[in-house]
This record gives C-alpha cells, sequence and structure tokens, in this order.
C-alpha cells in the first residue's frame, strides 16, 4: 500500500484535486493518504473532504489526519507540499509595503520584492520538511507546489538530498492555449519548453511536426480576442520570438516592460489578461475573500448530491507518483537543479526542463542553449534567485536588499537609496517570520 503525504493539507483545493487524481490509478487506488496540517479546523476538513471522495469513488484508500509532521512522513513514498508561510495576512505586507513606493504588483508570490519576501518566510520550513524526510521516509519523493516555485525548489536542492521536484501547470496550461488558437487538438501538437519556473520558453513548438509559431503570430496579430486575452504574453512574443509560459499577470512583474508606469499599466495590464486582470493587487483580494468564505464554498461542497468529477485532471504529481510506484514512465516539466541541462544558464540554479518519472525516480532531459534573448531575461531572475537563496539560508539581511536592489521591477521604478528603505520596512515588518535573521539592518 503507498503511503503518500500531504503537508498543507489545508490548501482544500490542491488536496481535493490531487487525491482525486491519485486514486484514478489501480496501483494508487489502495493508498493511505496522510494529512498534515499546523490548522486543525482546515485539517479537519480537508479529512473529510478526502473522506467524501474515498466514499463516491469507492475507492479502498485509508485516510489519516494529524498535526504532527514527524507522523505524517514517517514511511511515506511520496510528499505533496502546499503550504502556505505566515497566512494572506502576512502575504499581503509583500504586496501594500511596495506599492507606497511605487511598486505595482499582480499577483506577489513568485518573483520582484515580493517573491523574495515569501522565500525568506517558507524556506527554513521547508528545508525543515526535507530534513525531516530524511529521517523518516529517505527514500520518498518530493513535489513542491507552493511559491515561489523556483527559489523554494533552490534551497531544497541545495540543502539537502531528497530527491524533490517543483510542479507548475503553466506548461501544460499554456500549450492547450496555443493549440486552441491556431485550432489544432493537442494530440497533433509537440513541443519542447525550458527555462525557469513562469518563464519557461517553447523553444520549439510544432503542429504536425512543422513549425506552429507562424500560425501563432498569424492569429495573435490578425485576431484583436487573441491578442487582448494575453496582452503582456503576447507582447513578448512578438518581440522576443518564442513564447512564455505563465499568465500575464505572473510575466507582467518579472521584467522592466509593462509595469513601470501608470500608462504602461493601463495599455498592458489592466483588461483583457485572462484569468489574471492585472490590476493591483488582485491575485490578494482574491485570496482576501477566499478567508471569509471558504467555509461556505466547503459545506455547500460536502451537501449529499453536490457534483464532483471523479475524473482525473490534468496536474502532474498523480501520474509522477503512479511512475515511481512500478507504472508507466511519465514524461512531465518540472523544476530540477540545472546539470547541464540547460547550458548558458548557471549551474545548479533551478530550471524547468522536461524530466522522466520511473521506478529510478526523477530523470531531468538535457535541453541546450537558450536562444541568447531569452536566456538574458532568465539569467537576471536567476541572479536575484541565487542572492535570496542565500540570504534566506544564511539570514544575511545586506543579501536581502541586493537582491530586490537587482529585481527587474524595482531597479525600473526606484533607486537604490528608495529599494534599500524599502527593503528595511518589509525587514521589519517580517521580523516575527524570520527566525533565521540575527540582525534585520542593512
Amino acid at each position: 500500500m503507498p503511503r503518500i503525504a500531504f503537508i498543507g493539507a489545508g490548501s482544500l483545493g490542491f488536496t481535493r484535486g490531487l487525491v482525486r487524481d491519485l486514486l484514478t490509478f489501480p496501483l494508487l487506488e489502495n493508498s493511505t493518504i496522510v494529512l498534515m496540517d499546523v490548522d486543525e479546523e482546515r485539517l479537519d476538513f480537508a479529512r473529510r473532504a478526502v473522506m467524501t471522495i474515498v466514499d463516491r469513488g469507492g475507492y479502498p484508500a485509508k485516510v489519516e489526519a494529524t498535526l504532527d509532521r514527524k507522523q505524517a512522513l514517517k514511511g511515506a513514498d511520496a510528499v505533496l507540499c502546499t503550504i502556505l508561510a505566515g497566512g494572506v495576512q502576512v502575504w499581503r505586507h509583500d504586496i501594500e509595503i511596495p506599492k507606497k513606493y511605487g511598486i505595482d504588483t499582480n499577483i506577489g508570490d513568485t518573483r520582484s520584492v515580493s517573491g523574495i519576501f515569501r522565500a525568506l518566510r517558507t524556506i527554513p520550513v521547508m528545508v525543515d520538511i526535507c530534513k525531516d524526510i530524511e529521517r523518516y521516509c529517505p527514500n520518498a519523493l518530493l513535489l513542491n507546489y507552493t511559491n515561489p516555485m523556483a527559489m523554494l525548489c533552490r534551497a531544497m536542492q541545495r540543502a539537502s538530498h531528497v530527491q524533490v521536484s517543483g510542479l507548475c501547470h503553466s506548461v501544460q496550461g499554456t500549450a492547450g492555449m496555443l493549440a486552441a488558437w491556431i485550432k489544432t487538438p493537442m494530440d497533433r501538437i509537440t513541443y519542447v519548453c525550458a527555462g525557469i519556473n513562469h518563464q519557461a520558453w517553447y523553444v520549439e513548438f510544432k503542429k504536425d511536426g512543422k513549425d506552429a509559431y507562424p500560425l501563432i503570430r498569424k492569429a495573435i496579430e490578425k485576431d484583436p480576442k487573441i491578442y487582448n486575452a494575453e496582452q503582456v504574453r503576447n507582447e513578448m512574443f512578438l518581440h522576443l520570438d518564442y513564447y512564455v509560459t505563465e499568465s500575464s499577470g505572473h510575466n507582467s512583474e518579472y521584467n522592466w516592460w509593462f509595469r513601470k508606469r501608470p500608462d504602461l499599466i493601463k495599455k498592458y495590464c489592466t483588461k483583457g489578461t485572462n484569468w489574471n486582470p492585472g490590476h493591483y493587487g488582485y491575485i490578494l483580494q482574491e485570496y482576501l475573500k477566499v478567508e471569509k468564505s471558504w467555509k461556505k464554498d466547503i459545506a455547500q461542497w460536502f451537501k449529499e448530491g453536490a457534483p464532483f468529477d471523479l475524473a482525473r485532471g490534468h496536474e502532474y504529481a498523480a501520474s509522477i507518483i503512479n511512475a515511481y510506484m512500478g507504472g508507466d514512465p511519465y514524461l512531465f516539466h518540472g523544476n530540477v537543479a540545472n546539470t547541464k541541462l540547460i547550458t548558458n544558464l548557471p549551474d545548479n540554479c533551478c530550471v524547468e526542463v522536461p524530466v522522466l518519472a520511473n521506478k529510478r525516480g526523477l530523470n531531468p532531459i538535457h535541453v541546450g542553449a537558450l536562444p541568447p534573448q531569452l536566456a538574458a531575461l532568465n539569467n537576471i531572475s536567476v541572479a536575484v534567485e541565487e542572492m535570496a537563496v542565500e540570504a534566506a539560508l544564511t539570514g544575511d539581511p545586506r543579501m536581502v536588499f541586493h537582491a530586490v536592489a537587482y529585481d527587474p521591477l524595482c531597479a525600473a521604478v526606484l533607486s537604490l537609496a528608495e529599494i534599500k528603505k524599502m527593503t528595511q520596512e518589509m525587514l521589519r515588518k517580517n521580523k516575527p517570520h524570520l527566525p533565521q535573521f540575527k540582525s534585520i539592518d542593512i
């Protein structure tokens, strides 16, 4: 019986979807699902939700719930991590403080100053989880869904020998979107995608074995609805020649081009950006609404007869675990250490590349060099991430400032002195959540 542990099981959307997917595999249907969270109320809701899935599907799975992380990890074959360190009421300061200084943030969980501070709070927790895995289930796969993905995975890969990869739905999601734009079913599409999380690139995108980029360019240029659906990413594609993963809302924060002036924000970032309206603090406001409504929402889901599709979804995790437990090998895109996989990005930085999962575990695939204009943008983000990880692991506040200083969005808007002042204010606000820092003075 496979034993699969969920750390941060109170992330109910992830937990429900991932458990649903896991139990669709015959190899995994009799798993012991172990749920762990630090919030007792959310944990109980998660336990009840998973039991509902087991009952509705008639699965022979067992469900355990615990507040003790070590107990959850004992003997696990795979670990799924969906934690949020500090909670939404802490995360909001990552967005609201920079706004005072002129940094307009849309999402704020992955890069720029907000992503850096989320990493500072979360990395110590993730490293502790890895140390517990080394002790209690050293052969387990760790699959991470928590952001900021690249910085967290880089820290874990640097501080631990646990076999870990970060998973994101943006690669398969964007591929499906592009295929729909050129009116082609996915079984006729092939692609190679590589780079860093949320900023990986389709270095090949083919329809029936032929380059499909001319078709994509034509669709974007000819159809205003398609152009307006992803204004930021479409502008990047039209000028950089390759399409990037993850939404326009995210990518507008990762460079200098779209959020440094109010007129640019209005032009590119406030309408028609698909599921991420680009206005300031959009996702934070959505999370704050969920904080007020989640109990009511889950109560509706529990009602007898309420619809819930038990069919497998499109996340990678269940297929990876199935492959590791002896099922069919599975090719996915994961966040792994750069062991010469992308030759013009730094060694050992966290990259997102094709990975083959099988009984051996995770087997990353060599891609080679990215086109130089793509590698240039990735290298800037990697440099910031490397400094942020160093700061988080060593407790060096000066390194936090240097990481923020080289962030493209901050540098486009603020002087060094202004960045230093903002970083100091954010360090003071986050002090209770940064135990690794003996001093927070820059």
